[in-house]
């Protein structure tokens, strides 16, 4: 019944308005028009599904530039999924590495087609799966995936689509062309809005980013309240041996 509890928790973290261009300095493409509200995350769901996780992630609004087929085509969600201890730090192609612990699972998320990939037990190998379902609701895209459940940590960013890159990321240059996501910052990272606090800038100053969830490992923790109450009972069958006449 414990592991059951631990293994339907429901997850929902809201993310910050109107932070969708990365240090503050991005300026988003001009040709085709993205708003900044299209690639804004305001919160992030993980909920047991059937066999699998479903992932909501809500957005300012909902656009379709590219007139993808799916309705949506503004960005690229990138959703990192910690399962168990170790893992990737390198949050893949994003410029952006974990600020603590690794990822086994990554979900990317485009208008035009979406992938799920996990780390194999080498950890330089990446198995692709099934790819996810994925449909809008109002301005939330809810993603049916082949993740196990369970209760993780995460790391989810945000970032522009173009159909002229290989991954599906336009990724920040100093070009001033109406196609250009433009920053003065060197080496950016490559999305305009990362799932952080209020005030936690570290994804655009040194690159790492935090996870949200379970960020501690349960079956340890589950183990050491185990040891601790197998103490507690030893030492009150200590102390009423103790007081017996």
């Amino acid at each position: 019944m414990l592991w059951l509890l631990l293994t339907t928790t429901l997850l929902t973290v809201p993310d910050p308005a109107g932070d969708a261009r990365g240090d503050g300095g991005y300026i988003l493409p001009r040709q085709p028009a993205v708003t900044e509200e299209a690639l804004d995350l305001r919160s992030f769901g993980a909920a047991p599904q059937g066999g699998g996780m479903r992932f909501r992630v809500s957005f300012g609004q909902i656009s379709n530039p590219w007139n993808a087929p799916s309705g949506f085509s503004a960005g690229v969600t990138d959703i990192f999924i910690k399962t168990s201890p170790g893992g990737r730090q390198a949050l893949a192609d994003t410029g952006l590495r974990a600020r603590s612990g690794g990822w086994q699972y990554h979900l990317r998320v485009t208008g035009f087609g979406s992938t799920l990939e996990r780390v194999t037990e080498q950890e330089d190998v990446l198995q692709p799966l099934s790819a996810p379902t994925v449909r809008i609701e109002g301005t939330e895209l809810v993603i049916d995936s082949a993740v196990p459940p369970g209760s993780y940590a995460y790391w989810v960013t945000s970032s522009v689509y173009t159909p002229l890159s290989a991954d599906g990321l336009l990724r920040p240059t100093g070009g001033t062309g109406p196609g250009s996501l433009q920053t003065g910052q060197a080496n950016a990272p490559t999305p305009v809005d990362v799932l952080a606090p209020a005030g936690d800038a570290r994804a655009f100053t040194d690159g790492t980013l935090a996870p949200v969830g379970e960020t501690r490992d349960r079956a340890s923790l589950l183990l050491a309240g185990l040891g601790g109450l197998g103490l507690l009972l030893t030492v009150g069958a200590t102390v009423a041996i103790w007081r017996r006449p």
